[in-house]
């Protein structure tokens, strides 16, 4: 069974995508910050993880940079949710270690499509 985690500080946000992605073959955890994210990747590494691009606590790319330092058996697929297109802020993630992107807010075949392009069909 696959998990992902989504980091959001807006708990709306990290309902709508538990309530997308959860089912048979995925399990969904949240944390609201940067921090707690890290905690919860150390003790466990999920297989995907979708990171607002501003979190309360840190920059998105330093999130990324961090988890993807993390030693773990599990290589974390990892996608940037973003307000509004932003090729620089893409890029930078992208150059941390992100896998994709995804706009916010997002509907359910809109995420269900990113999951397939980064193959984590949900």
């Amino acid at each position: 069974m696959k998990r992902c985690m989504i980091v959001d500080d807006s708990s709306v946000i990290r309902k709508v995508a538990k309530r997308i992605l959860s089912g048979p073959e995925m399990i969904v955890i949240e944390a609201g910050t940067g921090i707690q994210a890290l905690d919860m990747c150390a003790a466990d590494m999920p297989d995907v993880i979708v990171v607002e691009g501003i979190l309360p606590d840190m920059g998105a790319v330093d999130f990324i940079r961090q988890a993807m330092a993390i030693p773990s058996p599990i290589r974390p697929r990892i996608m940037i949710c973003i307000p509004q297109f932003d090729l620089g802020a893409i890029m930078r993630a992208k150059r941390a270690g992100a896998a994709g992107f995804v706009m916010k807010p997002f509907n359910r075949p809109q995420l269900l499509e990113r999951f397939r392009q980064i193959q984590m069909a949900a």
